[in-house]
């Protein structure tokens, strides 16, 4: 049953997949919420696996959300179709303004926060911002954290608009947006790097070209990790087990690191707070009107 469900979930990409087990008492139905962002075949089959997990340790039924874009998934969630949801920093902080989250883990890639870069190929004539001018820029979604609110903050205080730019490409997501830079449909892309010097990122990651093709002109300030979070209803029922189910899932992905990395990082799952966020708060205040918060 659970094999056949995997590979229905594969070949059509449904949104929900549920795994069936004997539930205990205590123990509610759990609805796990994913946006794909990286490599989504990858990411698909590990949403799965970790559901896999979680239920056997957990002793419940699991369903799995993945949702097309963010404001699916803080849809979802609103909606009482996600209790627990892996949302990026961003999608957080928007989805806390309309009903209240409690925030439990962060992935980690190589620390506690990642970063963005704007990257462009090393063979281009583009070596700083303002040779941006006039050229075209890949963005992941305009509700990426990384993929577009830092580097438009960036970008803006030294003075580039999206006027400024021949064309502006949205790609939907980082694996896609390196794709689009290989391919010469843009000059140069906004996407995640995983250290301060700009070393490692998506670029890295996700492209078969090596990493001196690259060149990296600028990289932000730290980014909190996703968070793993939770509807403050569902942690008020089920507080016991909410802290519990924290419990195996830094567990399960501490022993299965590289079955998840796709989808909860290459690093430990670490502790959470609201406040941790607070950065990505005052980002999200520049673009109140542009982002119809």
């Amino acid at each position: 049953m659970i094999l056949s469900l995997r590979i229905l979930f594969l070949v059509c990409l449904l949104p929900f997949i549920t795994l069936k087990a004997q539930s205990s008492v205590d123990a509610p139905e759990i609805t796990l919420g994913f946006l794909l962002g990286g490599d989504p075949e990858a990411a698909a089959k590990q949403t799965v696996f970790f559901a896999e997990k979680i239920q056997q340790a957990m002793g419940t039924t699991v369903k799995v959300f993945v949702a097309k874009d963010y404001q699916g998934l803080i849809a979802a969630i609103k909606e009482n179709k996600v209790n627990v949801g892996v949302f990026t920093a961003l999608t957080y902080v928007l989805a806390e303004r309309e009903l209240p989250l409690k925030t439990l883990l962060k992935k980690t890639w190589e620390g506690p926060y990642y970063y963005s870069s704007l990257v462009t190929l090393k063979k281009s004539k583009i070596k700083n911002i303002k040779q941006l001018k006039g050229k075209k820029i890949g963005f992941v979604d305009k509700n990426s954290t990384s993929g577009y609110l830092y580097p438009q903050v960036f970008l803006r205080k030294n003075k580039l608009n999206e006027a400024d730019f021949s064309k502006i490409l949205f790609t939907g997501n980082h694996s896609a947006s390196i794709k689009a830079l290989e391919n010469k449909d843009v000059d140069a892309v906004a996407v995640f790097s995983d250290d301060e010097n700009g070393k490692i990122g998506a670029w890295t990651r996700f492209s078969t070209l090596p990493a001196k093709d690259f060149n990296v002109i600028w990289t932000s300030e730290p980014i909190p990790n996703d968070p793993i979070v939770v509807s403050q209803s569902f942690y008020d029922e089920n507080t016991k087990f909410v802290h519990e189910l924290m419990i195996e899932m830094i567990q399960i992905q501490n022993e299965n690191t590289k079955n998840l990395s796709e989808i909860l990082g290459k690093g430990r799952l670490l502790p959470a707070t609201s406040k941790q966020y607070d950065p990505v708060r005052e980002m999200v205040k520049i673009f109140e009107k542009e982002m119809k918060l």
